[in-house]
């Protein structure tokens, strides 16, 4: 059977990379089109399933090549640590503008939002020293100092506000 006579699916996988298996020639055309939305929106909500909706692949499947390639690896978690980034901007700026509620009209969790942010503070915290080559206690002494800040503020906007930024777990 030559290549003309092949049904037309399987003309193009065999052109593609006729060196390769039919899975590997499928890896490589899925490796191609979801990694870039996939840590984009990862790195803007930290949350691996809803990345993985949105680029339009299964959260196994990222799980699978994080665990095989070491540079998607590296790629995944800088795009986490932004995500945390994110967080802790997103924290200070309603506690500095006094937004307490969600845009469904929720109050929001500050208490849930420190408890991720103190739970990844020292992974977070070598990846910036990694990123900016400085030592790591010198960052989570950082790290440190802005949770306090946050911690004070919260306090201060209950105070202020008859505790309206308060969890509802506390």
């Amino acid at each position: 059977m030559t290549d003309a006579t092949l049904p037309r699916a399987r003309r193009a996988k065999t052109r593609i990379a006729p060196f390769l298996t039919e899975g590997e020639a499928a890896d490589r055309k899925l490796n191609r089109h979801w990694r870039a939305t996939f840590l984009a929106t990862l790195a803007e909500t930290s949350n691996v399933t809803r990345a993985a909706e949105k680029a339009g692949v299964a959260a196994n499947r990222a799980y699978y090549v994080r665990r095989c390639e070491p540079e998607f690896a590296r790629a995944w978690f800088s795009a986490l640590c932004e995500g945390y980034d994110h967080l802790e901007m997103e924290v200070l700026r309603r506690l500095r503008d006094s937004d307490f509620t969600t845009a469904t009209g929720a109050k929001y969790d500050f208490g849930a939002a420190l408890r991720i942010l103190a739970a990844h503070r020292v992974s977070i915290g070598r990846h910036r020293a990694e990123m900016l080559d400085q030592d790591e206690e010198a960052v989570l002494a950082q790290i440190d100092a802005t949770l306090e800040k946050i911690l004070e503020r919260e306090e201060a906007a209950k105070t202020l506000h008859g505790r309206p930024g308060a969890s509802d777990n506390e």
